[in-house]
């Protein structure tokens, strides 16, 4: 017991010193601190037309073409706690959440062999910043408990991928270090995750049909840039020839169609772009910009004569480490206008004014105008290439007569195995460099650390201090990570649990020639390529997908964050993703030295799997929080929960924002998954009132406020943008909330409605 009460004074005392200093204000995920169409459609055809590895084309794909699979599609709400939790991604802790601006999702795909439907694997696209070990481990133990319908899936085929984006709750991750700035681990916001993963699996599961899957690509130009230039071009000339950009262009999209009827189940699609389109100032949940694809793609497509009703679209992650949604570049915010400094994305020699600026970077509303430019560039693109497929004239068939999947554990805090040039070389414990605390131009970090320290750290001597604190690198250490000045060693941290992961998941999923990477990390432009490069020889070599050439693509971060995955040559520059490659310069390496190694795995005719290796821990019930319930809630005097504060007036003109205030209560009472905390209502010919805005819809926001801590009341503001496309009528606004009342702790419903109002 006392050893308890001494680990948590520790941790507390940790957690207040870092807080203080806000040493941890940017960490590695990955920063620490209808429809405009503006897409660039100038090589569309050459990008339909093109593989990386087979520059010679494709024939179209065809309804009676190929093989048949077993394939479902499911979708459901994974929305969090929206208030009084810290958001996760810029890892600020004076980001808390207020509100919700968008519902997150878990979209479910399986395919399997419908002659043998034991073989098959699931793809998670979770709207959160990354997979997580716990929330794996929660998805995995709740199937197991769905029963024998159910055995099939497992550890070798479940993949949890996240779409990164910087705009969900969090406190729901393993590991000590991202619970630091969030005061913990918050078991209602983890188990909003995995209930609703698992609920989208069954969902998938339940929608079982044989059908056909096709693949296509194309281009999107302008929705992603490369934010660490400098450390790209370390990269050899040659190599850098091979392509035409610093960052991947390609969308990939994997189309799902019903064998019966020819119509679109779904789509998964890999693109990378990080998910800080929604600024650090932002306190509002949403999936970002991959949230707004998604919800565009899907209402576009949903209804359609080509798709059925349920059609689920999911935007995952790709090669995402060191790309950014903020295309216009990263410029000085300190009155000069002039561009960040090209090496370390300094102004006046320190980073805090260094910002990257999205598409609509001029209106200050904390990146939202431009993160649904970026979401509408990306469904742009897609939607084309849908198009196309959908009606046959463009697309790959898969083919084959195999789906496989493989999974391991590793531990890398010594993985030892071949370097590509002959030495045998070696991964080390986690460790993030001094750039790690200095962030990016996505979302810069605090006090007067750089991008780019190679050498001694030239930051201020106190950082040194607080490194010693928590514990000081042995020289092995600093050897092994070495051109990384190490500021936490994080992998030989385990008082009062570990901080990061050392055991990392290893994961491929192959369905006809179609090869998924799995990656736990984000891995940069560079090291994407190589990596995929890397399956698509050994595949090719030892005809893994028969007679077909293969397709490789990358996904993630999936499973178990870990961090960053850099090429040699970036982490020798030790920019942001350079110091944030936790197992050292061989990390890429030892990636595709495993997967390579177990690629044969996925062979028709293979019947084995690789060695489980070593279980990570899990810390669900161990978990520090200091994360405090709702106590209750309370009206203020004379007034009711919902009654009306603030009301709408009597109309508004399309491109307007109608709002509302009511009496409010604290959203963490009730999550209202698969629901709604706030609604626009029409009235409708027949004097009905129909719902047509929810909280799936960009344009309606819900904020709540607390305006008396002591007499714990509250207020909601339900606002409305009125889209250009709306339809002219009567409208109200409903809020649907519940309170918790004193002593007993009951939670009670209630809901309310604006005044009536026109929209001309």
């Amino acid at each position: 017991m006392a050893r308890v009460h001494i680990a948590a004074a520790l941790v507390t005392a940790t957690l207040s010193l870092l807080i203080i200093f806000q040493l941890l204000s940017q960490y590695g995920w990955p920063e620490l601190n209808f429809l405009g169409l503006q897409w660039s459609r100038q090589s569309t055809a050459s990008a339909l037309n093109q593989w990386p590895f087979n520059p010679t084309g494709y024939e179209p794909a065809s309804s009676e073409d190929g093989n048949q699979w077993l394939l479902g599609v499911g979708k459901a709400d994974i929305t969090g706690p929206v208030v009084e939790i810290n958001m996760m991604g810029y890892a600020d802790p004076k980001q808390m959440g207020s509100g919700l601006r968008q519902r997150l999702y878990s979209r479910a795909f399986i395919v399997g062999d419908v002659d043998k439907p034991d073989d098959r694997f699931v793809y998670l696209v979770l709207d959160t910043q990354s997979g997580d070990t716990a929330v794996r481990y929660g998805i995995l133990e709740g199937l197991a408990g769905l029963g024998a319908e159910y055995k099939m899936y497992g550890q070798k085929n479940v993949a949890v991928t996240g779409t990164h984006s910087h705009s969900g709750p969090g406190a729901w991750l393993n590991y000590l270090l991202p619970q630091i700035t969030s005061k913990g681990f918050d078991k209602q916001s983890y188990q909003a995750i995995v209930d609703g993963a698992m609920l989208s699996i069954k969902r998938a599961h339940q929608s079982l049909q044989p059908g056909r899957l096709s693949i296509g690509r194309i281009d999107i130009e302008d929705a992603n840039v490369n934010r660490s230039p400098y450390a790209y071009l370390a990269n050899p000339k040659e190599e850098r020839a091979k392509y035409k950009h610093e960052v991947d262009k390609t969308l990939t999209m994997l189309m799902f169609q019903g064998a019966e009827d020819g119509k679109s189940l779904g789509v998964l699609t890999w693109f990378p772009v990080h998910g800080t389109s929604m600024l650090g100032n932002n306190t509002l949940i949403s999936g970002d910009n991959k949230g707004v694809a998604a919800y565009l793609l899907e209402k576009a497509v949903r209804g359609s004569e080509g798709a059925r009703d349920d059609f689920v679209a999911g935007f995952s992650q790709a090669n995402v480490g060191d790309t950014s949604p903020n295309v216009l570049g990263a410029y000085c915010e300190d009155g000069s206008g002039e561009k960040c400094n090209f090496q370390d994305s300094t102004c006046g020699g320190t980073s805090q004014a260094c910002h990257g600026r999205g598409p609509i970077f001029r209106v200050k509303d904390q990146g939202a105008s431009s993160c649904f430019e970026i979401g509408n560039r990306q469904f742009a693109g897609a939607k084309i290439l849908y198009d196309r497929m959908v009606n046959g004239a463009i697309g790959k068939t898969i083919r084959g007569r195999a789906v496989r999947s493989l999974h391991t554990f590793q531990d890398f805090s010594a993985y030892i195995f071949q370097h590509p040039n002959g030495s045998i070389v070696s991964t080390c414990p986690a460790a993030l460099g001094y750039s790690f605390a200095a962030g990016t131009t996505d979302g810069p970090g605090a006090f007067d650390f750089k991008q780019n320290n190679t050498g001694s750290p030239n930051a201020n001597p106190v950082w040194a201090l607080v490194r010693g604190f928590l514990r000081e690198p042995s020289e092995e250490q600093k050897v092994c990570h070495n051109s990384k000045p190490i500021l936490l060693d994080v992998g030989e941290i385990e008082d009062p649990y570990l901080w990061t992961p050392n055991i990392v998941n290893i994961q491929l999923l192959r369905v006809g020639q179609l090869i998924v990477i799995v990656s736990p990390g984000e891995a940069t432009t560079m090291a994407g390529r190589r990596w995929k490069e890397a399956v698509y020889d050994v595949a090719e070599h030892i005809s893994v997908t028969e007679e077909e050439e293969a397709i490789v693509v990358l996904g993630g971060p999936a499973n178990s964050y870990t961090h960053y995955i850099a090429t040699e040559e970036e982490y020798g520059i030790q920019r942001y993703e350079g110091a944030s490659t936790l197992y050292g310069p061989h990390t890429l390496n030892a990636y595709i030295s495993l997967t390579t190694s177990y690629l044969h795995y996925l062979h028709e005719d293979s019947i084995d799997s690789p060695p489980r290796g070593p279980e990570p821990p899990i810390y669900i019930n161990e978990s520090l929080s200091f994360i405090t319930g709702v106590a209750f809630d309370r009206a203020p005097f004379f007034k009711n929960f919902g009654e009306v504060l603030s009301d709408t007036v009597s109309f508004y003109h399309r491109g307007q924002t109608a709002s509302a205030t009511f009496v409010g209560a604290n959203p963490r009472n009730d999550l209202r998954l698969e629901d709604t905390y706030a609604a626009v209502e029409k009235l409708n010919e027949n004097k009905k009132w129909i719902r047509v805005r929810d909280d799936e819809d960009w344009s309606l926001i819900f904020r709540w406020k607390r305006t008396n801590s002591v007499l714990a009341t509250s207020e909601v503001e339900i606002s409305w943008e009125i889209e250009d496309e709306a339809e002219r009528g009567r409208y109200r606004i409903r809020y649907f909330g519940a309170s918790k009342t004193p002593i007993t702790g009951e939670v009670v419903q209630f809901e309310t409605a604006s005044g009536i109002f026109d929209v001309r």
